[in-house]
Order: structure tokens, then C-alpha cells, then sequence
């Protein structure tokens, strides 16, 4: 039987939007992995999903189960109850972080992992080291811009005057 590998994910938005960052730890067997990064200005949904897409990137063996732990209803929901699949039916019409969501889905795709929520806050050492991950990557002062997010929030202030 194959070992699955364990992703846990979190991400943070000090302000909302504000700084940003996103954190997960990877496990598989004995091996340990952790990630993180930070955007000067983005949303707290927007790290959530990037630390999803940025762990499944990152593996390097499709084929194996895989299993994310999440403690974002957000992302949990748009896969497990397939929301994904009728904003997609749709155009992406009205859908936030469109370009995340397209970037995520041809990854769900290849590696159909199993979506589990988990509250944030209760404990869980690896929920909690995302947490710590993604919240430091936010308070590092981030210089890199998360080009959509800072677009798209430029192109809606145009329309106000």
C-alpha cells in the first residue's frame, strides 16, 4: 500500500487586505517539508488558496493519495461541495480570485486530493505551524505584489470618479 502524503495549509492578511502570507507543511513518511511567502497587499482568501496550489506545485511524484487539511471553509467548500466546477460552467462570472481558482484547478485535477476541514485555533500542531508560517510571512514587511490583487483593487477605485 502506498503512503499518502498530508498537506496542511493556512494562509493570513494582516488588515484584510494588508499584507499577506501563506504557510504549509507537507508530510509524507518521515519526510517533512514547510513553505511560506508574502504579498505586500492581498486578502486573506487569496493566501488560503495560494498555500494549496503552492504545496500541490510542489510535489514532485503524482500518483500518490493525497490528503489537505484546511481550515478555511472557503477553499474546503468550493471543492467538496463543487462550487469550482459551476464557476467554471459559468465563465468564472462574478467569482473572486479567479486566477488562483483556474491555477488550481488543473492541480486538483492531477492529484484529486481529499479536502478536510479543520478548525483553526484548536490545537492541531501542524494547523497551528501554518498559522505561524503564514502569519510571519505576513509580518516580514513583503515586498512582492500579488499582481492580480493589486490590479484588480487599482481597476475597481477607477470606476469611482
Amino acid at each position: 500500500m502506498k503512503s499518502e502524503i498530508v498537506i496542511y495549509t493556512d494562509g493570513a492578511a494582516l488588515g484584510n487586505p494588508g499584507p499577506g502570507g501563506y504557510g504549509a507543511v507537507l508530510m509524507y513518511g518521515a519526510h517533512r517539508r514547510e513553505i511560506s511567502g508574502g504579498f505586500r497587499r492581498t486578502t486573506n482568501n487569496r493566501m488560503e488558496l495560494l498555500a494549496v496550489i503552492k504545496a500541490l506545485e510542489i510535489i514532485k511524484q503524482p500518483g500518490l493519495p493525497v490528503s489537505i487539511f484546511t481550515d478555511s471553509k472557503y477553499v474546503h467548500d468550493a471543492i467538496v461541495k463543487n462550487w469550482i466546477g459551476s464557476w467554471q460552467r459559468k465563465g468564472w462570472v462574478k467569482v473572486k480570485n479567479p486566477d488562483l481558482w483556474k491555477r488550481l484547478v488543473p492541480l486538483n485535477d492531477q492529484f484529486k486530493p481529499q479536502f478536510n476541514w479543520v478548525k483553526g485555533h484548536a490545537g492541531i500542531p501542524e494547523n497551528e505551524r501554518c498559522d505561524h508560517l503564514a502569519t510571519q510571512a505576513a509580518k516580514a514587511n513583503p515586498s512582492e505584489p500579488d499582481h492580480f490583487y493589486e490590479q484588480s483593487e487599482k481597476s475597481a477605485g477607477e470606476g469611482l470618479f
